[in-house]
This record gives C-alpha cells, sequence and structure tokens, in this order.
C-alpha cells in the first residue's frame, strides 16, 4: 500500500517552544491513523504543523513523495492537505451552501453532491452557520473538507460535546472518505475505543513523542499497554 503521509525526523512547536520532537510517522492511502494522547502532549500543534499553519522546527513532511514546504499551508492545501479544526472555523454568517462554495475548487465536487453523505443539512441549506446546532456545524465542517477532494483528512477532536448518534455518523464518514476516496486520515480523538474502532493503525503522543504504535485492533486488546502509554506509565521489562 502506498504512504500517502510521510513525516521524518518532524519536531515542532509555537513559536520558540518546541512541543514535539523527532517523529516519524507514515499514514498509507485508505488508511486511518488514530493519534491518542494526552490533553498537552502535543497532537493538534501536530496536526497544525501538518497543516502548515504552523512552522516545522526540524524535520520534513511529504505527500506522495513530494515535501511541503515548511509553515506553509498554501502548499499543504494545494498537496491535498485539509484541516478539520477542533473549533471548526466555520464563516458563521455564511449559509451553509456558502461555506461549502467558497471552500469547493472551480471544478470540485458541487455543494449538494455533500447532501448523500450529510442529508441532515439538507434542511439547513439556507441557515447561516451560526444558527447551526453543534452537531450540524461539525457535519458542515466536515462537508466542507470532503468538498476539497483531499489526499491527507486531518480531524482534531471532532466527537466533542455532541450526541452519539452524531458522533456514529461521523465516524462513519470518517471511514468512508479513507476507504472509498483513498485518503489518508488522521484522527485525534479523546474518545480512545471509538477512535481505535475507526482506525487501521493507532499512535500514542506523550510529552512530544510517540510512546507506542501499532495496529488499531491490537492496541484495542490491550488496554492496560495502551493506559500505560497514554498516561506515562513505565511499560514493564519483557
Amino acid at each position: 500500500m502506498t504512504v500517502r503521509l510521510d513525516c521524518q525526523g518532524l519536531s515542532g512547536g509555537r513559536g520558540s517552544a518546541t512541543v514535539f520532537r523527532d517523529l516519524h510517522l507514515e499514514v498509507h492511502e485508505a488508511s486511518v491513523l488514530a493519534l491518542l494522547g494526552p490533553n498537552g502532549a502535543g497532537k493538534s500543534t501536530l496536526l497544525l504543523t501538518l497543516a502548515g499553519l504552523l512552522a516545522a522546527h526540524g524535520g520534513r513532511v511529504t505527500v506522495d513523495g513530494t515535501p511541503l514546504r515548511n509553515g506553509s499551508a498554501v502548499s499543504a492545501n494545494r498537496a491535498g492537505v485539509v484541516l478539520v479544526p477542533d473549533n471548526r472555523s466555520l464563516f458563521t454568517t455564511l449559509t451553509v451552501a456558502e461555506n461549502l462554495d467558497v471552500a469547493r475548487s472551480r471544478h470540485g465536487t458541487a455543494p449538494r453532491e455533500l447532501l448523500d453523505v450529510f442529508p441532515a443539512l439538507e434542511k439547513r441549506w439556507h441557515l447561516p452557520a451560526g444558527a447551526l446546532s453543534g452537531g450540524e456545524q461539525q457535519m458542515l465542517a466536515m462537508a466542507r473538507a470532503l468538498i476539497q477532494q483531499p489526499k491527507v483528512l486531518l480531524v482534531d477532536e471532532m466527537s466533542m460535546g455532541l450526541a452519539p448518534r452524531v458522533v456514529e455518523v461521523l465516524f462513519d464518514t470518517v471511514r468512508q472518505v479513507a476507504t472509498d476516496h483513498g485518503a489518508a486520515v488522521i484522527l485525534v480523538e479523546q474518545h480512545v475505543n471509538l477512535a481505535l474502532g475507526v482506525a487501521d493503525e493507532a499512535a500514542v503522543l506523550n510529552r512530544g513523542a510517540i510512546v507506542l504504535q501499532g495496529s488499531a485492533r491490537d492496541l484495542r486488546g490491550d488496554a492496560q499497554r495502551l493506559e500505560r502509554a497514554y498516561f506515562g506509565t513505565p511499560q514493564p521489562a519483557p
């Protein structure tokens, strides 16, 4: 399977403060990587760095073998990297239709095609994004990402504060984006079991380093090992 996103020796942070260091991550096409870890571990900072919104302190990132220009959101987006941030970053005074139209490329997906994925948005089509419920806003944020036809989709805490039924729809969408469209997805999520249920691979980021990595199925079946990595408890000697 082709490596779509490749991070080698990546270090970064906010300003001069280094938050993560010397990370090596590969995400294959049509696969989902669950990026787990406690609050403050650097997960969101890593996603912002991959999206070019923060400059890396070192290392390199490539998409389909092509290096991304450090600290350039334009370069990352043109390469197919799309971020769904934890604050959704919608244009709250624009309608659902207008939010999608702004995001799509000239010859890309038509906005109404996204209703096949998120039919609940049809009744809200002409409402401003600020008038939507939290779940509807998250659906719109995901739809706005999908309309850009991402090669690499970065999703930060999409289930935060949402009803279980909405969360189920969103997780199904993440799996669909990977499987049907060949995207490489990095999913940052505090609901560990939900994330592992949809992911192919998983990595635990703690204190700025990857402390555990493997198949999502294996880690889901080894709760003690996962918990030790998550909370920074030393692993037992082999």
